[in-house]
């Protein structure tokens, strides 16, 4: 028998119990051993709860019982959740955790505490949902270099995307419907402004690279600026907008970015709509891959942790190998990298077209009856640096957003 212990009782916690509970047989014949929930913390109570009686309120309970083979951090943010994890490792406790936050901040050490003490560190959970990302990345992929992740990879941002497009709304009206029905939170910030995005490539790149890629340094822009007008000209050009996260290796350099991207429907993320989560690899040997699902959720998240849980079982005392050393990478600067730009711009077309091609060379542009006073184009294809300087020559820009394949 190993005995777990959940750290926090909220959303993926309860979660963890529920799907360990509802399949408590067929987990445990993949395990190879009974797995049983010995504690949970939780700075609440549940009466009524059957999990009550597993209820403590000390981690200490937890550190200092040395019956706790695994300890499984659902609590999220990166404080206590890092003391917590941190001093189950030094204990020679096996993490497994959704945490992107802890993750992506603090993944190098931990995956190195747990290296050497035979232990494991893993959190398949922490991007994608229920998507098994991580683990082919560090397990299924190994014989591949990495050319490209690109991901939708929020989805509460997929979700505002996907209802303006298709019923032609503004942004704030969305978020707010988003916010009633529980895809977004009260604070929408982290969705929205990218970060959420942009821990999650932070982590997928780290994987794929092999070295610490830190969120900080990594180009992020949200969906606020999109609007519906945004919307009506990029399907006249035949795209749909999503937020990416994606890491790019050219010419031997790394690029990372998180930003609003145009898409044709010849991209496999294309279809990925709703609150659903699309991550696409590229690799020198295997060439294209996609990975499609739930991002987020309950049982999802839950269904990642767990296999997660059970991988520890099987591995009680060996570490399985993670490919992800301490060794900061450094990514090269976006404004070199190159591509084609979706303008928004006020005034007509006939008035327009002239200044705009004086600065821009040749554009693809075209007007809409429902917006009025506003025309938009696609540039040819230059660096971000190139473009800013184009653009400050022009008066009247409203948008632009980066336009990929």
């Amino acid at each position: 028998m190993v005995n777990i212990a959940v750290l926090g009782y909220g959303t993926v916690g309860s979660g963890v119990v529920e799907v360990i509970n509802t399949n408590h047989d067929s987990i445990n014949k993949k395990a190879g051993q009974e797995i049983q929930i010995k504690y949970v913390l939780d700075l609440r109570d549940f009466p009524g709860d059957p999990i009550q009686e597993k209820i403590v309120h000390d981690y200490n309970t937890i550190l200092e019982d040395d019956e706790i083979d695994i300890v499984v951090e659902v609590m999220g943010g990166v404080e206590p959740a890092y003391t917590y994890v941190k001093s189950a490792l030094e204990r020679g406790k096996s993490v497994a955790t959704s945490n992107k936050e802890l993750v992506a901040k603090h993944g190098s050490e931990l995956i190195a505490m747990a290296k050497e003490r035979k232990i494991n560190f893993l959190f398949e959970a922490s991007v994608g949902g229920g998507i098994p990302i991580i683990r082919p990345l560090n397990q299924s992929l190994t014989a591949d270099e990495i050319c490209e992740i690109t991901g939708i990879l929020n989805g509460t941002t997929n979700y505002i995307l996907t209802k303006m497009r298709n019923e032609n709304r503004e942004f704030n009206e969305v978020l707010k419907e988003a916010q009633e029905l529980g895809y977004a939170e009260r604070n929408p910030a982290a969705d929205i402004e990218g970060y959420d995005a942009c821990r999650k490539i932070a982590i997928l790149s780290s994987l794929a690279f092999g070295s610490q890629v830190d969120y900080e340094d990594i180009y992020t822009e949200g969906i606020t600026n999109i609007t519906a007008k945004d919307i009506v000209f990029a399907d006249l050009f035949g795209y749909t907008i999503k937020l990416l996260g994606s890491s790019k290796r050219i010419d031997g350099q790394i690029y990372c970015m998180v930003a609003p991207t145009l898409i044709t429907e010849d991209n496999p993320l294309y279809s990925v709509n709703g609150v659903f989560n699309g991550i696409f690899v590229k690799g020198n040997v295997l060439g294209d891959v996609m990975f499609y699902g739930s991002g987020a959720g309950k049982l999802p998240t839950a269904s990642a942790v767990v296999s997660d849980i059970v991988d520890e079982v099987k591995h009680l005392r060996t570490n399985i190998m993670t490919t992800w050393s301490s060794g900061k990478l450094a990514l090269a600067d976006v404004k070199n990298s190159a591509k084609c730009f979706y303008v928004r711009m006020e005034g007509t077309l006939s008035e327009k077209k002239a200044e705009v091609e004086a600065v821009f060379g040749t554009i693809q542009a075209v007007e809409s009856e429902k917006v009025s006073g506003e025309f938009a184009f696609l540039t040819e294809e230059m660096t971000e640096k190139e473009y800013e300087e184009r653009a400050s020559k022009l008066e009247g820009i409203k948008n632009r957003i980066r336009v990929g394949r």
